[in-house]
């Protein structure tokens, strides 16, 4: 007499798929051999904020009154702040747009994957770029312009929170700007402008201290300047405290603000995220 074993009714660890977050680590990570195999879009997206950190350093290179640092120092974290939003708002509201235009969120859609996966692929790819990102900056900063490393452990918890909170938050609204263009042609117009507006007045390339009020208030309303009001209270001296506007770093603001944003970005996400194009319905 034979039997027949019987497989249990869950199936067995090897026939099951994988979970959300074994498929989105297997997309992050064919999202980043994508991008590194691009390599004029790697030389781009590194050096743009590298050669732009040497521009304003160089044509603004004095001192800043009553600050205690030079114009330079001041620049350093104001470009890591765009730095991180550059790769991850910037680079997501573009790469999705095109995506969806091209068919590949359909197809992507069309398969037994869950949508976090797609989703969380991203988040590794920006995890990466941005991370790699403030390495060249503070990099070229400590080594060209004289900015000190904090030596004190809660500086560094800081600056992991804010760079966490920051990516986060821009990733998220990255997502949700990717349903606005009407193709993946005008992608680029439609995120870039409003990046390139918060770079101006949230105090990346103009001092903080010298932007007006109003547009300080408005640049307020979104993460990049807290971002880079915190970078600055990570790895500037004290001193430098009175160019802010409310002469503090604020980081408990600072924290609330970006959290907000994280959930803000991700109610965005949920309600205007579309697989397809508006004319595919």
């Amino acid at each position: 007499m034979t039997t027949t074993a019987v497989r249990p009714r869950g199936g067995t660890r090897s026939d099951r798929l994988p979970g959300a977050w074994g498929l989105g680590l297997h997309r992050g990570a064919l999202e980043i051999r994508q991008f590194f195999r691009q390599r004029d879009q790697v030389v781009f997206t590194f050096a743009f904020p590298v050669v732009f950190l040497f521009l304003f350093a160089s044509i603004f290179s004095d001192d800043v009154r009553g600050a205690g640092i030079t114009a330079s120092q001041l620049y350093v974290p104001a470009m890591m702040a765009a730095g991180i939003m550059s790769t991850s708002f910037q680079s997501l509201g573009i790469s999705i747009a095109i995506e969806r235009d091209e068919k590949v969120l359909r197809r992507l859609r069309g398969i037994p994957m869950p949508p976090a996966a797609y989703f969380l692929g991203k988040i590794w790819l920006v995890l990466v770029t941005g991370a790699l990102e403030t390495a060249v900056l503070l990099t070229v900063g400590t080594t060209l312009y004289d900015v000190e490393l904090p030596s004190d452990p809660g500086k560094w918890a800081e600056f992991g929170w804010i760079f966490v909170l920051g990516l986060t938050a821009c990733a998220l609204l990255g997502i949700a700007i990717s349903s606005v263009p009407k193709s993946g042609k005008s992608a680029t117009s439609v995120v870039v402008l409003p990046f390139l507006v918060l770079q101006f007045i949230s105090g990346v390339y103009i001092s903080i201290d010298t932007i007006p009020d109003w547009m300080l208030n408005i640049g307020a309303a979104f993460p990049l300047k807290w971002m880079c009001q915190g970078l600055r209270g990570v790895f500037l001296p004290e001193s430098a405290k009175v160019l802010e506007q409310a002469g503090d770093w604020e980081f408990g603001r600072i924290a609330l603000v970006l959290g907000a944003w994280c959930v803000g970005g991700l109610l965005l996400c949920l309600l205007t995220f579309r697989w397809t194009n508006r004319r595919d319905g």
